[in-house]
């Protein structure tokens, strides 16, 4: 196993790591529930589950086939079909994980083929903290899972921390978090080797484009809107920018959440002078990868109006869907600047 020597520097994703809350913005929320779950769309349940559940000892919450209804939400045709299994920690009722098989849905093909950090387009990556990271990854190969990067040591204020990116089947990454010292905020519920997702990472074309939807059309509360950062030396980055180019290529970092909290964050990264492919238009089922992610409303309709009159369009209108376990829900969606699909459900 190789991991990379220490560094010490100010990364701003590491910010999701400690809490460092700037003042909520002036529009009102759409909501203030963190997202009740992850869609993620793979092609063979089982095989993606393994990690969380054999690694991180998830728990089976719900498997079924798709509703009719569900089929439609997605803009699938009436000859789709397909599957789910929702997953997460036992107790968890919110950062839980949805995987879907469609089924008769013509070509599913990878969201972010490749996949690089100065790609853009869709969901990046679910973050989860990970206690014995060195262990995980490990277990983790031995499930036919893959690495972005080495664990990279890195120093944050006084954070002492590992981190790295987990590439799985069909291209879902998941970005591990091992706070070494000090110990972790009481917030955070005790967990065995991961917790339940508590991070979305987009990789965005415009940083404060991505941010403005989130702030001044969602409402969201700012967590963190960093500078453009570039490394004062050659430094490995969980990233993966080139070591040689750190010290030239600038990004720039947003975090932003619906209540202030350790769950329930979206995190944007613009990587401003590396040019790489945008897949905006790839975000959609049954392409594979992290589809949507889904938040809780009081009101669907009143959610939607009000979103619109913000100045956003909406993707899909508020439609009755039987989504299990849950029963019927009120749903609707809108797309993120960069094409990653946002879902609120009543």
């Amino acid at each position: 196993m190789n991991i990379w020597k220490p560094v010490s520097l100010i990364l701003p994703i590491l910010v999701a790591l400690g809490p460092r809350p700037v003042a909520a913005e002036d529009a009102s929320a759409i909501t203030r529930e963190v997202w009740r779950e992850a869609v993620v769309s793979v092609t063979d349940l089982d095989r993606s589950a393994r990690f969380f559940r054999e690694i991180g000892g998830y728990q089976v919450h719900w498997r079924g086939p798709l509703t009719r209804s569900g089929i439609r939400a997605w803009n699938l045709a009436d000859s789709a079909s397909g599957e789910a299994l929702l997953l997460g920690p036992a107790d968890a009722r919110d950062g839980l994980l949805r995987l879907v098989r469609f089924d008769n849905a013509g070509d599913r093909s990878p969201m972010r083929p490749g996949s690089r950090a100065w790609d853009t387009g869709c969901y990046f990556s679910l973050m989860v903290r990970m206690k014995d990271m060195p262990a995980i990854y490990d277990d983790a190969i031995a499930l036919g899972w893959w690495t972005e990067t080495p664990i990279t040591y890195l120093e944050f204020g006084e954070s002492r921390l590992n981190v790295m990116i987990f590439r799985g089947p069909d291209g879902v990454q998941v970005q591990g978090y091992e706070r070494l010292a000090p110990p972790l905020p009481d917030a955070i519920p005790e967990f065995e080797r991961l917790t339940r997702p508590f991070n979305m990472m987009q990789m965005v074309r415009d940083r404060d484009a991505a941010y403005d939807f989130f702030t001044r059309v969602l409402g969201f509360a700012t967590f963190y809107k960093g500078k453009p950062y570039t490394a004062a030396e050659p430094t490995h980055t969980p990233l993966g920018i080139p070591l040689n180019l750190t010290t030239t290529v600038r990004y720039q970092a947003g975090i932003v959440y619906p209540r202030e909290g350790e769950f329930g964050r979206m995190e944007m990264i613009e990587v401003m002078d590396l040019e790489g492919r945008d897949h905006a238009d790839r975000c959609a089922a049954p392409n594979l990868g992290i589809l949507a992610v889904r938040f809780p409303v009081e009101s669907a309709d009143a959610a939607a109006e009000e979103i619109q009159a913000r100045g956003w369009s909406l993707e899909t209108e508020p439609q009755t869907v039987e989504i299990s376990p849950y029963g019927q829900l009120e749903l609707f969606s809108v797309r993120t600047p960069d094409g990653a699909i946002v879902q609120f459900i009543e």
